[in-house]
């Protein structure tokens, strides 16, 4: 095999061939982790003796003629905020520290079931409260483009993991653009699925409504390979679409002919979004046109008010759920006189800057003289946007647009002014705020020769649409 970025679907294939044994495999990609992870930071936790024992399980399936499953062997790293059994789970704060769930997501269980081997356990922004990995209580993540720089957030480590060939495929969580944005960053694909085609069981809750997993991978064909995996309804989550899932790789290489493709106007005159980023997304646009896509501007007026929209939602479904953070069942504890002492010494020492900001920021807009104008507001304008969407996808199929306003930035950038860091999700907050699917694809690079991703948006359960999109411009990306 001897190539660490051999794709999801090679693996799979030469493992369930025996061309070569799934522990081979989870060797080669341990060593690089070994190799580089030192300076890159993307995992919180890797146990070798257990990922080789997982290995070796598949490699006895084989041996005894059965078929492992469509993952066979793939090495998968996972997104420290989704639960797994037995093993760390810290959402990166010193909050839940040591704490070992005593069950998996449902997504974890699939991919297991599928036969991929857990690698281990990756870094993100404190709950997933971020754009650039650097709010993690155990230190940063690094672009493994260019260690100078930021990987993209909240699942920065998922997106390092996949760039430096730690491992194929990597689980994120998307609440406002943290699968699409470090995808863009780091030169990888990355797709947020429509809410509620992943099951969230066991997904520990940022904002309830608009978190979503996902996949990051190398290629399209292996993204939509992972959501056939991941995807399709679960009991143990309420929000869980009932709708049969359709076979996504199937879908991949249908091209876009006849595709009706909107290009998102609004999006390309937003103050801060580079004129490089605008010009690859015109390239795209002239890509798929010459792939035999219909190619029209088209405009989503209420997209502008996204970020406003997103900031007080998001904050004040996070100031509800973080409340179970409290000293008392799992977690940190901070001895005190009185409970209530105890719970705010916890919540003091356990939760970083960032997550108290928004907690802040949440509970205010959740209090009793201020519920309308800022939380019910915000909520008027998340239907307003999803209005607009809907409109729009009655005139094309799919929407182009940024993934991200600029190329990887260096560190410290922007953590002195929260305000230009939240920018940083300006175009993938609102498929969140819609709760349609979205997906990153690598396309070209900027001046600094660091990648530049453009999203391709699409209606409700439509992530096929996307997927064959986003198969054509991964093969025409200059």
């Amino acid at each position: 095999m001897g190539e660490s970025f051999i794709s999801a679907r090679e693996v799979a294939a030469g493992v369930r061939a025996g061309e070569w044994t799934a522990r081979h495999v989870a060797d080669e990609h341990l060593a690089a982790v070994a190799e580089r992870d030192g300076e890159i930071h993307a995992f919180l936790h890797v146990d070798p003796d257990a990922v080789r024992a997982a290995a070796d399980r598949i490699d006895a399936a084989v041996a005894a003629g059965d078929d492992p499953g469509p993952l066979a062997g793939v090495p998968v790293a996972l997104k420290d905020n989704l639960c797994t059994r037995g093993v760390p789970t810290t959402c990166a704060s010193r909050i839940l520290e040591g704490w070992r769930p005593p069950y998996d997501a449902t997504v974890v269980e699939r991919l297991v079931a599928a036969g991929a081997v857990v690698v281990g356990k990756t870094n993100l922004d404190e709950f997933a409260m971020g754009s650039s990995t650097e709010n993690s209580a155990f230190g940063p993540t690094r672009n493994p483009l260019d260690p100078s720089r930021v990987p993209g957030g909240s699942s920065g480590g998922s997106a390092a993991a996949v760039a430096a060939g730690f491992a194929p495929l990597a689980l994120g969580s998307d609440t406002g653009g943290s699968i699409r944005q470090p995808a863009a960053l780091c030169g990888v694909v990355g797709l947020k699925p429509t809410y509620g085609r992943v099951s969230r069981h066991g997904l520990v809750a940022f904002a309830s409504s608009l978190d979503q997993i996902g996949p990051f991978t190398r290629s399209v064909a292996d993204a939509a390979l992972a959501l056939d995996v991941i995807g399709g309804h679960d009991p143990l989550d309420a929000t869980s679409s009932p709708s049969p899932q359709p076979d996504h790789l199937a879908a991949v290489d249908s091209g876009v002919d006849g595709l009706r493709v909107g290009v998102l106007s609004e999006m390309l005159d937003m103050d801060g979004v580079a004129p490089e980023v605008v010009a690859r997304v015109r390239e795209a646009a002239e890509a798929l046109a010459a792939a035999g896509a219909e190619v029209v501007e088209v405009s989503v007026p209420a997209v502008i008010y996204g970020l406003s929209a997103y900031y007080l939602i998001a904050p004040a479904e996070a100031s509800s759920n973080l409340a179970r953070f409290d000293g008392v069942r799992y977690g940190l504890r901070v001895d005190a006189p009185t409970t209530n002492e105890m719970m705010v010494a916890t919540r003091t020492r356990g939760f970083g800057p960032e997550v108290k900001r928004r907690i802040m920021l949440g509970t205010y807009a959740l209090s009793a003289g201020y519920y309308d104008a800022f939380y019910g507001q915000a909520q008027r304008v998340r239907t307003l946007i999803a209005r607009d969407f809907a409109a729009a996808y009655e005139r094309v199929d799919v929407l182009l647009s940024p993934t991200s306003p600029t190329t990887a930035f260096a560190f410290g950038d922007k953590t002195a002014d929260p305000l230009t860091m939240y920018l940083n999700d300006v175009c993938t907050i609102p498929s969140n705020l819609s709760g349609d699917p979205a997906i990153s694809v690598p396309f070209g690079t900027g001046g600094d020769d660091l990648p530049v991703g453009v999203q391709v948006m699409g209606p409700a359960l439509a992530e096929t649409d996307l997927l064959r999109t986003a198969a054509v411009l991964e093969g025409a990306a200059p």
